[in-house]
């Protein structure tokens, strides 16, 4: 599952900045960017977002009172140059607030909040603990047991299932599989490759190590790949 965003904020190279970070991370899709409060308040208005990633300093509608007219269900995460206002953003119940310049470490510790706490409510009604994939044939399924899966593996217009017993191709995207599996145990270290992050013995700047074979790690996914493994580290 990924998380619709959107970035609202008058300064084109913060918006620059948020998009590219948005970009890097997994379980965030960015479906607008605005300039004007109230033209995000009318998109807002008409399609489904999870995420706003919010200016506090906007003309004609500041980003504080965009956050009290739109839909509770819509999370923010305030983006400004001035802390003054942080208090007011938390009473907000917004999920962080982030101050400029932001770093990419802070940025993906903000959103971490945000999948923590959609997930844990996903999981807390429907634990999910195994898939059902596609075999050859009609109606053909195999179950899988998401704790016996050590990697999957994309092979063009097929993906590999690798678990502890056996592998299992299926006629999909790797991004479709990726959905289906739960964002806190699952990472994409590759544009060909998902591991398990329980599965994962030992890594090094280039390559992922799964049941003794070596995965390559992407540049695009490097930065939050190693921004899981910081948070487990001793």
């Amino acid at each position: 599952m990924k998380y619709k965003c959107i970035i609202v904020d008058d300064e084109p190279p913060a918006t620059r900045i948020l998009k590219s970070y948005v970009e890097k991370v997994s379980f965030l899709e960015e479906t607008g960017i605005f300039n004007d409060s109230l033209k995000a308040l009318e998109f807002l208005n008409s399609n489904k977002v999870d995420v706003v990633f919010l200016d506090i300093q906007m003309p004609q509608l500041t980003g504080l009172q965009l956050s009290k007219i739109i839909s509770k269900d819509v999370k923010i995460i305030f983006t400004t140059a001035y802390s003054d206002f942080a208090l007011e953003g938390f009473e907000l119940n917004a999920v962080d607030y982030l101050l400029k310049p932001i770093a990419f470490e802070r940025f993906y510790q903000a959103v971490s909040k945000l999948n923590t706490e959609v997930k844990t409510e996903i999981v807390a009604t429907n634990p999910v603990e195994f898939i059902f994939v596609k075999t050859d044939g009609k109606n053909k399924f195999q179950k899988v047991m998401l704790n016996d899966i050590l990697y999957v593996e994309s092979l063009q217009n097929y993906v590999c299932v690798n678990t502890s017993k056996q592998q299992i191709i299926t006629h999909s995207s790797l991004k479709n599989v990726v959905e289906s599996l739960p964002q806190n145990d699952f990472i994409q270290i590759h544009k060909s490759y998902v591991v398990a992050l329980k599965h994962v013995e030992s890594t090094d700047n280039f390559s992922v190590f799964v049941n003794s074979k070596e995965l390559p790690i992407g540049a695009t996914y490097k930065d939050v790949f190693f921004e899981r493994i910081d948070q487990n580290k001793m």
